[in-house]
């Protein structure tokens, strides 16, 4: 069985930008819910990310009967309690612009050292098959929180998001090298190795 199409249930473009990087040696025809005209009014009422990513899948998968990947991310910042976790998109308003949510967050930590500074970004993703069986995976990157925005690439909390590998923001690397430690690329990998195993399966 041949994955001839995917539809990524978001309307964000710079996260179909990156899963179509993450995922482009798999199939060239990965398609967001805007490209098939559907409008659906999601809410996110999920109190995980995995609760979130099966909502937004569930929706498209409904409307559709095809294959769907949906996923919810987020940054947890651990001096922070975990803020903004399952918010992170919504942190300080939905139109709130993420420098405006960066600069909050390096505020927040003013005086915390870079050994209290740890965080991490966590991808929930889920995937849901033409007939309707279900998997959720999920990745984690873990680094800690800068003193300042750093870099151009990428997008969201990654100018703020230091990966101590490298000493540098996520928004500070190539995608390439980005996406090969990231907690979406991670999350994605794993469901695309359910998505082989779906089509590889004797019994589809």
């Amino acid at each position: 069985m041949k994955i001839e199409k995917i539809i990524f249930a978001t309307g964000n473009n710079d996260k179909m930008t990156e899963i179509k990087e993450i995922l482009r040696d798999f199939c060239d025809n990965i398609v967001s819910m805007k490209d098939e005209g559907i409008d659906a009014d999601i809410v996110e009422d999920g109190e995980t990310f995995e609760e979130n990513a099966l909502i937004k899948a569930r929706s498209v998968w409904k409307q559709t009967g095809q294959l769907v990947i949906s996923d919810d991310s987020g940054l947890e910042v651990d001096a922070l309690g975990g803020e903004p976790g399952i918010y992170s998109s919504r942190y300080m308003g939905e139109d709130t612009s993420y420098h405006v949510k960066n600069k909050s967050i390096i505020d927040r930590l003013e005086g915390v050292p870079d050994e209290k500074r740890t965080a991490r970004f966590v991808c929930a993703a889920a995937v849901i098959f033409p007939d309707g069986s279900e998997k959720v995976l999920r990745g984690v990157m873990e680094g800690r929180i800068g003193y300042e925005e750093k870099g151009s690439n990428g997008f969201g909390y990654d100018p703020i998001f230091i990966l101590p590998e490298f000493e540098k923001t996520t928004a500070e690397l190539s995608p390439e090298v980005k996406n090969s430690r990231s907690h979406r690329g991670a999350a994605l990998r794993a469901v695309r190795a359910e998505i082989e195993a779906y089509a590889n399966s004797d019994s589809k």
